[in-house]
């Protein structure tokens, strides 16, 4: 059972492990590691597990058949069963509505501080915990490269229209067309035409032929072939058409999006003239893929690479171990690959940390298993990153009035001319002088835009989002730190 926020602050430890996300790395390397021996803490801003992936209906919605909607269900379900075992017999702790928002040496070991949600998500104080070591499973969240009329309402995300259907088993629409970039698109068509919504068409920028020169990691990987195949045929049977290397360039309506252009792209992403139609829907969904969620890490000095799909991802060893000792990670932090391989790494991370904090070993043909089909599912992934990446030109499709900065309402021409005429050559120069990035997401939204628009195209190298801060904190939250915890914050 999850701890209730309210409990008494004996629960801080020290643990022997840390983990941070309840998702499917977080969850699956909990259970793993308590199981191996060693004292686990998983603290998550979840009120139950699962993450982003494994979404729960609301209790009040009496939800019949949960995981009509979910992949590997059954699989879920058994890991959380075994985490409230664990947690019974006290081998496990489990902090749900806990958002870490920093981690910081103590010691010879860490110190989590986090945010506590009471009802409704309302502030209900500060937490803190003790580990020797931590692992990070934060996993991701959307990109989206803007266009005009993205802010109608109806517009929603790829991934925010899955979850509406998961979390609260509503449709974003009635006839919705789902475009951007990534497998995700697929699932989330899908999903929603299972559900009962009409999906006239899935707008894919990327190139599906591109998959021709990832061969050796195609043939390796059967299973998503198949998965790919099942999608197909599910497309056809709802008559939904696919439309690749296409990208909404345009949303229309006054009060709603009513329709939207769909325009040919180029190799580099850009629209072709006189190649644009009108599909006529009530709700857009879109999204170009997910980007690796970094803040804790990268304020912890972890090194970073770039992914195939050009987000910024952890740069870890074969023991899923980042480069500052005592830091592991698994899942999306990684570089984006989907639940499987998230399980997976989740799995093998506490192996390795079980082994180094414990001297606890796994069978040997076992631990090489698990290398193998990590080693195999990650090769598709970056195979699927590259094929899906986007291209330079998407901006091509921007107007000087297109809104990039949703929060502060900064549009395209604030940025070209802190870019053209104030000399800004980055980002953050840019949110500087435009206020891009200020709002309440704090550049998750419109960061990658803002990035390409500041002349980091997507041909670049990745710039990690470095705060010291992964959420909102109240100011006595910080005030009540002691006087250690606020230098070195």
């Amino acid at each position: 059972m999850p701890t209730s926020p309210s409990e008494p602050p004996e629960r801080s430890g020290p643990f022997d492990l840390a983990v941070v996300g309840a998702g499917p790395a977080g969850l699956t390397a909990a259970v793993a590691a308590a199981r191996r021996g060693l004292r686990v803490v998983l603290v998550d801003a979840g009120d139950r597990p699962g993450g982003q992936y494994h979404r729960h209906p609301a209790p009040e919605l009496g939800a019949r058949r949960p995981g009509a909607l979910h992949h590997d269900w059954r699989e879920f379900t058994r890991r959380t069963a075994a985490l409230d075992g664990l947690v019974r017999a006290g081998r496990a702790v489990h902090l749900a509505g806990h958002h870490v928002w920093t981690v910081v040496p103590e010691g010879t070991g860490w110190r989590l501080h986090a945010v506590v949600a009471g009802a409704a998500g309302a502030d209900e104080g500060a937490a803190t915990v003790r580990a020797r070591a931590v692992l990070l499973a934060t996993g991701s969240h959307e990109r989206h490269l803007p266009f005009p009329g993205w802010t109608l309402p109806g517009v929603v995300g790829a991934g925010g229209a899955q979850a509406m259907l998961k979390g609260g088993l509503v449709l974003p629409g009635r006839r919705v067309v789902v475009a951007g970039s990534g497998p995700l698109l697929l699932a989330v068509a899908d999903s929603l035409a299972a559900a009962g919504a009409r999906v006239p068409a899935v707008v894919e920028a990327g190139a599906y032929l591109g998959y021709s020169g990832f061969v050796p990691a195609l043939l390796r990987n059967p299973a998503k072939l198949a998965e790919g195949t099942l999608y197909g045929g599910a497309l056809l049977r709802y008559g939904t058409r696919l439309l690749a290397r296409h990208a909404v360039v345009e949303a229309h309506g006054s009060g709603r999006v009513e329709a939207v252009t769909v325009a040919r792209l180029d190799p580099d992403w850009r629209p072709l003239p006189g190649t644009g139609r009108r599909i006529p829907c009530d709700a857009l969904a879109v999204g170009h893929g997910l980007v690796p969620q970094l803040e804790l890490a990268t304020a912890l000095g972890c090194a970073t690479r770039t992914s195939a799909d050009g987000t910024a991802a952890l740069v870890l060893d074969a023991e899923q171990a980042t480069s500052v000792p005592g830091i592991w990670a698994a899942g999306e932090t990684g570089g984006i690959g989907g639940a499987r391989l998230a399980v997976v790494e989740g799995e093998l991370a506490a192996v390795s940390m079980a082994r180094a904090l414990l001297g606890v070993r796994a069978p040997k043909p076992r631990e090489a298993a698990l290398r193998r089909r990590r080693d195999r599912l990650r090769a598709f992934a970056e195979a699927m990153g590259a094929v899906h990446r986007p291209g330079p030109g998407w901006t091509g499709w921007l107007r000087p009035d297109t809104e990039v900065c949703r929060c502060e309402e900064v549009p395209v021409a604030r940025v070209t001319e802190a870019v053209d005429t104030l000399g800004a050559r980055d980002a953050r120069t840019v949110k500087l002088f435009t206020r891009a990035g200020m709002g309440w997401c704090q550049g998750r939204t419109c960061g990658p835009a803002v990035a390409a628009l500041a002349g980091h195209a997507s041909g670049g190298e990745a710039v990690p989002d470095r705060r010291p801060l992964s959420c909102p904190v109240p100011l006595r939250h910080l005030a009540e730190l002691p006087e250690q915890g606020r230098t070195e914050n």
